[in-house]
């Protein structure tokens, strides 16, 4: 058997894993691209782009393809609560044109935008396999990856792997990479729907009421992303076959006016559980590999930043492959501790949004209208939240400190 030999193998063709093929074979750089899957599945996550994501897509010229997907841009927030009068929160959104060139988060089926970055990365000249099974890969003497698909074993040698293979990543696994993990402290499940048209397309919302967080992502034509927080008590809420329609049926919210049209809409997708947790590679590197995406690591899914962070990596890496043929281990220190501050920054963030929305009964209210007013009065406690929309490098350090998380949220 003779093996290719690539400049890049990149094992996981989703988000990070296209792009960075789509990138990197723009520059003259052979990619070898291997995804296990034949079809893109729901995972019911990854489907909002945060503005700061944006604007990395932007910077690696892979917009104009995710948004070629059926991308839909969201321009306006709401935050509703029973405390608060659903018609003054309507009537003072907040706009999302946060970053300059830059509209408002965007949002999709994430099965579509990894379809249509894994397309641009073959029309770039990337080697793009699909249907790949028992991928295998070692380091010594030399970056090798085999695989199997039905016409037999492959075989490639690179001078680099790296892996985008999500949070089961097998290059991880094998290489012995060590994935820290915060505990989790909630459930979330997502669903799709469609027929809800009475619900405003370029509007966004968030709340709490009773014993759930929700969530709303419109995706245009009458299509929305819902998403529902709850108890780690509650694993099997939404399971079962009923569990996508028990789910829908659940958005009858007395803050939210528009909830009967997404409590009337039909359900079009899996309704997956899981846990949301942080989880972080301290160095994500070593000689002859590097992990983007989730296979580096996770933060909450509760703020949404999965693609923005994967878009973030897939920069900063291929700038390093970019700047010179020296691609060990040591090239890669500025990714390798811009991530650790970006991840440690979100982490923060997510904790305290968690704090404020997914905690239930009347303390928590309590808690929430508490620190609405703080950040009202005091706008610099907000950034941490704020810095899921705008990129976490923009916030000073200060803002992420257990000082700024009492002011905010202590009695």
């Amino acid at each position: 058997m003779t093996a290719a030999t690539y400049d890049l193998a990149i094992i996981g063709g989703g988000i990070g894993g296209s792009a960075l093929a789509t990138v990197m074979q723009r520059a003259g750089r052979s990619c070898l691209l291997l995804e296990r899957t034949t079809e893109f599945p729901d995972r019911t996550k990854g489907e909002w782009i945060a503005p700061w994501g944006i604007a990395e897509a932007q910077r690696l010229g892979v917009l104009d393809v995710i948004a070629s997907a059926r991308g839909h841009v969201i321009r306006r927030h709401v935050s509703f609560d029973p405390a608060r009068d659903p018609d003054e929160v309507l009537a003072t959104p907040t706009e999302l044109a946060l970053l300059p060139g830059v509209d408002g988060p965007m949002t999709q089926r994430h099965p579509d935008a990894c379809q249509a970055l894994f397309d641009a990365a073959t029309a770039a000249g990337a080697d793009a396999r699909r249907g790949v099974e028992d991928i295998a890969i070692g380091l010594e003497p030399q970056a090798t990856v085999t695989w199997r698909v039905d016409t037999g074993t492959h075989e490639a040698t690179a001078c680099i792997i790296v892996g985008a293979d999500g949070r089961n990543s097998m290059v991880r696994r094998t290489l012995g990479f060590e994935l820290q993990k915060d505990p989790p402290h909630h459930y979330f499940s997502g669903v799709l729907v469609d027929g809800a048209d009475g619900f405003p397309e370029e509007l966004q919302a968030i709340g709490t009421e009773r014993d759930v967080h929700f969530l709303v992502f419109p995706q245009g034509a009458g299509r929305v992303r819902l998403y529902l927080g709850f108890g780690l008590d509650q694993p099997k809420r939404f399971t079962g076959p009923e569990g996508p329609q028990t789910f829908v049926d659940a958005f009858h919210f007395e803050c939210m006016p528009a909830s009967e049209a997404l409590a009337s809409a039909t359900p079009v997708s899996p309704c997956a559980t899981y846990p949301n947790e942080d989880t972080w590679v301290d160095v994500p590197v070593r000689d002859g590999v590097v992990l983007i995406g989730d296979a580096a690591g996770w933060n909450d899914p509760i703020t949404g930043q999965g693609q923005s962070i994967a878009l973030r990596d897939v920069r900063i890496v291929s700038e390093v492959l970019q700047a010179s043929d020296d691609w060990t281990a040591a090239a890669f220190t500025p990714y390798v501790e811009e991530r650790r501050e970006r991840m440690r920054r979100l982490r923060f963030g997510a904790s305290m949004q968690s704090a404020i929305f997914n905690e239930f009964g009347p303390d928590a209210a309590a808690r929430r209208l508490r620190a609405w007013d703080r950040m009202e009065a005091e706008p610099e406690l907000s950034l941490p939240v704020v810095s899921s929309m705008i990129g976490p490098e923009l916030a000073p350090p200060e803002v992420f400190t257990d000082d700024a998380w009492r002011r905010v949220l202590d009695d």
